[in-house]
């Protein structure tokens, strides 16, 4: 066995990384991981920092989007895991274009090369939001896809690509939609990491409209324990939630991370609501957790209050992210 992973060097494929090298997962124990990574803004060297000197890890700096790249990152892998993508909505909104190149254009190149190198497995790492919004229930793997961003609408182009190149090419291919993840390592442009990094320097928070938008949380290292079942056992051309098992709203969000960090009201800032904001997403997860034996096993709570702590013992990680894009 051979691994691809494709924006290893992000937040969320970092943390598979290091925990494949390190033994969480069985399937993975021992095989050689490749990590391709452009290294954009979210993409940071320092995150496989703990693993550098494993020698089953190798780095190839290059864009998914770059054919001769791709294919020569293919060769000899049996299996990939596909993190690397765009994925801050709010950029999405203000310009889409890198978007497309990279989550569709991009995952089409990868596609392209998986199929010639005869990859046993291709994973495609997606999101709930390609359900759009759901007002009550929650979304099954079924259900058609209402992307409401230009971010999610182009994740679930990258999907309808994968599908193609499973039904065409016999690419065995299965796809992963996932809830609003947090943890270490998380660039500070998102809500927790930036909430917990701005109040860390007596920044105002930004609150969306009312506050009132629910989202569906999963701590990192349970997302990706998901991705490495999906890998080792999910059955071609079919798609699995991956989800945790608490909702909140960004209100009750706000209110527990400035408990965590010893700060009041005052603190938040109301600002516009973003353009298309979705009101609340929910995945059912019955068929990772039947199929697959999936159960998650960090509380949200939990799994907050070590995060918090995190970003306030790792002030050097975030602190030149901030300084050199403006994440706030």
């Amino acid at each position: 066995m051979r691994v691809l992973v494709t924006g290893g060097a992000g937040f969320i494929g970092s943390n598979f990384v290091r925990r494949a090298l390190t033994g969480a997962y069985p399937f993975f124990e021992g095989a050689p991981v490749r990590v391709l990574d452009a290294l954009t803004y979210a993409g940071n060297l320092d995150n496989l920092a703990t693993v550098a000197d494993r020698p089953e890890l190798t780095f190839v700096r290059g864009d998914i989007r770059d054919a001769d790249t791709v294919r020569e990152a293919m060769e000899g892998v049996t299996h990939v895991l596909h993190f690397a993508a765009e994925s801050h909505v709010d950029r999405s909104i203000a310009d889409g274009g890198d978007f497309v190149t990279t989550n569709v254009v991009g995952t089409h190149t990868l596609l392209d090369a998986a199929v010639a190198a005869g990859v046993e497995r291709f994973v495609l790492v997606s999101t709930d939001e390609v359900y759009g919004s759901v007002p009550t229930g929650s979304s099954v793997e079924s259900d058609p896809l209402l992307p409401n961003s230009p971010y999610s609408a182009s994740k679930a182009s990258a999907e309808l690509m994968a599908r193609a190149f499973h039904q065409t090419h016999g690419l065995p291919v299965v796809v992963a939609r996932a809830t609003n993840t947090y943890g270490p390592y998380q660039f500070p442009e998102k809500l927790i990491p930036l909430f917990v990094t701005n109040l860390s320097d007596g920044v105002q928070v930004p609150l969306y409209g009312d506050g009132r938008n629910v989202r569906n949380w999963i701590h990192v290292d349970d997302h990706c324990l998901g991705l490495s079942l999906v890998a080792e056992r999910g059955e071609p051309g079919r798609t699995y939630n991956i989800g945790g098992e608490d909702e909140c709203s960004n209100l009750q969000i706000t209110e527990l991370l400035l408990e965590l960090t010893g700060n009041d009201w005052s603190a938040v800032t109301h600002v516009e609501d973003r353009k298309g904001h979705d009101r609340r997403y929910s995945v059912d997860t019955t068929r990772l957790r039947d199929e697959l034996g999936y159960a998650p096993r960090v509380g949200f709570r939990e799994g907050l209050d070590r995060t918090v702590r995190w970003y306030e013992e790792n002030r050097g990680w975030w602190e030149p992210l901030k300084k050199s894009v403006d994440a706030r």
